[in-house]
């Protein structure tokens, strides 16, 4: 038996069974894929197959269906990813280029990933842990409110409104501002706390209560970036799936609404175009398991400083849902480039 036929046959069964979410016969691939060998030989091939835990007959007299196994091999020895065509790249490119700032950059990225996808989308924001401070702005907004802003290098704005005892003297709020700047312009966030002790000394006592004040607004912007932040999209695709999810359906969803599940849906990717893909069990949480997860890390350098994929079905079309990440990864590290 020819392993290249074999593997072949598989292929048909995948790409046939994602397409018509019917068990495949022998039969059908014959006469829709050109494999040049009769209904017989395809029949002992998926036999083959079967016996090696690729593929599964649902029911007595019907075709086969692929396992999470086969979808497995499918991924990693027969899937070339879909090119998309010059107009999805403007599309997309056109998409996220008329964000106005970051927040608008991830909510329109996750929207785009699911509609090129037809599954749930989820997009991490930029860690602020992974990042460095690009500027600090004290805005004066009132006689005792003082607007502290913290945007870090990824695009990421922090904002915090201070309200102290007594009016703010803006001659202060300026001269601190170019100190924080100073000192923490290309520091790492998880430094800022550190570096700002020493600030309050430079100023006289009469300012060192405002100043105090100020830094630890800073300091908690930073700090507060522990917990990342998980935006989704799309999760009534999900639901247009429920012939694929029938009793684990609303798990999977309520699952979707965990933080923590999100995130490790996600993956942990330390550099950008790194794609991966977990089918059914291959996933950690045990609710997930009907679930298959196309995954990437993007960020401006190589460095991946957040994550992005589609959770759907396993009879997911594999290739298409490749190529759409990473081409949403790309782009959407190109956004932050840019900001």
């Amino acid at each position: 038996m020819s392993d290249d036929r074999r593997l072949a046959v598989l292929r048909a069964i995948v790409e046939d069974f994602v397409a018509s979410n019917e068990p495949v016969g022998s039969k059908s691939i014959a006469e829709h894929h050109d494999l040049g060998v009769s209904p017989a030989t395809i029949r002992n091939d998926m036999a083959a197959l079967e016996e090696e835990g690729l593929i599964v007959q649902p029911h007595t007299s019907a075709g086969r269906i692929p396992t999470d196994r086969g979808y497995r091999v499918f991924v990693d020895r027969l899937a070339e990813a879909r090119p998309m065509s010059p107009a999805e790249r403007r599309a997309i490119q056109t998409f996220l280029d008329s964000a106005v700032d970051l927040d608008n950059v991830v909510e329109r990225a996750v929207r785009l990933l699911s509609q090129l996808t037809h599954q749930a989308a989820l997009v991490q924001y930029p860690s602020l842990q992974r990042s460095s401070v690009r500027h600090v702005e004290l805005v004066p907004v009132a006689s005792r409110r003082l607007l502290v802003v913290l945007i870090a290098d990824n695009g990421r704005v922090e904002q915090r409104v201070l309200t102290g005892t007594s009016d703010v003297d803006h001659s202060v709020a300026a001269d601190l501002g170019r100190r924080l700047n100073a000192e923490l312009t290309g520091r790492p966030l998880s430094d800022v706390a550190d570096a700002v002790q020493g600030i309050p000394e430079v100023f006289p006592a009469e300012q060192r209560e405002l100043v105090a004040a100020v830094l630890t607004t800073v300091a908690d912007a930073a700090r507060e970036q522990v917990e990342e932040r998980v935006v989704i999209a799309g999760t009534s695709h999900l639901a247009r799936h429920g012939r694929d999810l029938p009793e684990s359906l609303y798990p999977v969803l309520e699952a979707l609404e965990e933080q923590v599940v999100l995130l490790g849906l996600l993956g942990e990717a330390t550099v950008t175009d790194e794609i991966s893909v977990r089918i059914g069990h291959e996933n950690d949480a045990a609710v997930m398991e009907t679930v298959s997860v196309v995954s990437s890390g993007y960020g401006p350098t190589d460095t991946a400083v957040a994550h992005l994929g589609v959770v759907g079905p396993t009879r997911m079309d594999y290739p298409g849902s490749i190529t759409a990440v990473r081409a949403v990864a790309r782009y959407l590290g190109r956004a932050l480039t840019e900001r």
